[in-house]
């Protein structure tokens, strides 16, 4: 997802010539502009939220949003909700999917679960991100709660250690499974009933605060902070399961359990 922390202007507008950057890895990064032109190589992989992405002079935008659409209906849901009726379409598909994804983690050892793949967050690292994105958008933005912020939670990779210092996070923890969604699925039913009960007025509703002291100060209207939430439950649902697949399929074979 975007970042709405503020980014380095080391290398804006740089132009790189004639250089061997195999396993070059750039990463949340404002790529605005971005050109890779004549060059070469295989295994070229893009993730983030791109506007436009051209390859080789064809516009793949439409292409893959409608194919991650296809593969994971829940995100169009999220994505495009207007109506009361579509947020909560849209959150009880995120807890069918969440549900069924939580109960597969469970069979899994507790190791796995703190596993990278590629670099990316580890399934329990995933469950304290979306933590604390319900957390600042629901719990402080939508909801002005005295003590939003769980300790467990964790931030997006362009939030300054010092900034998540003052919202109490603790960036180094190294919880179980068990000890992350007790928070996580208390947030989540917090969401519910913030889902359950909306109106048209609040919807539309200016927030009084932002999500977190690192964000822009501008106005927040509560459908827009709603929508974050199940946007970011979305695609981190993409995300997890796309690592559990790798993580499942690269597991040494278990035993049965009568030992066979």
């Amino acid at each position: 997802m975007a970042s709405d922390y503020a980014h380095s202007d080391q290398f804006r507008g740089a132009r790189i010539h004639l250089c061997n950057l195999a396993g070059l890895e750039i990463r949340d990064c404002d790529v605005n502009g971005l050109k890779i032109v004549d060059c070469h190589g295989s295994n070229v992989y893009l993730g983030g939220d791109f506007e436009r992405v051209v390859v080789n002079d064809v516009d793949v935008t439409a292409y893959v949003e409608a194919e991650l659409d296809r593969r994971h209906p829940t995100r169009a849901l999220a994505r495009d909700a207007t109506s009361i009726e579509d947020y909560q379409a849209a959150w009880a598909a995120i807890e069918t999917l969440w549900t069924a994804t939580l109960d597969r983690a469970k069979q899994l050892p507790e190791a796995t679960l703190h596993e990278q793949v590629d670099g990316e967050w580890s399934f329990i690292e995933t469950q304290r991100h979306l933590l604390l994105a319900s957390d600042a958008w629901l719990g402080n933005a939508v909801l002005e709660e005295d003590a939003p912020y769980h300790p467990l939670g964790y931030p997006h990779g362009g939030m300054p250690p010092e900034q998540a210092a003052k919202l109490g996070l603790t960036l180094d923890a190294t919880p179980t499974l068990a000890e992350v969604l007790a928070p996580r699925l208390a947030r989540m039913a917090t969401m519910r009933r913030a889902i359950d009960g909306l109106t048209a007025a609040e919807l539309d509703r200016v927030c009084g605060r932002k999500p977190a002291d690192p964000y822009p100060d501008q106005q927040y209207i509560v459908r827009r902070c709603l929508k974050v939430v199940l946007k970011e439950e979305a695609e981190h649902h993409r995300y997890a399961m796309r690592d559990l697949a790798t993580l499942v399929a690269e597991a040494p074979e278990r035993p049965s359990p009568d030992g066979c």
